[in-house]
């Protein structure tokens, strides 16, 4: 499996967001996907993120509400 791991910084840049509100969505409860490497190292997966980004799709604003 070859899979390309991103750092937080690299993973908000992929997304167009802050570094600050991946790190914020792993203390809420974590939407987007991550993994966890030794005590310190968080890495996400660039197919999560893309998955991520299906699951924002919206066709209207009615849509989203709650999402």
């Amino acid at each position: 499996m070859n899979t390309q791991l991103l750092t937080t910084k690299q993973a908000a840049e992929y997304l167009g967001l802050s570094a600050a509100f991946l790190e914020k969505d792993r203390w809420a409860g974590a939407k987007v996907p991550f993994v966890k490497l030794g005590s310190r190292s968080i890495r996400y997966r660039i197919a999560d993120l893309e998955t991520y980004i299906e699951s924002r799709v919206f066709l209207s604003t009615s849509q989203y509400k709650g999402a």
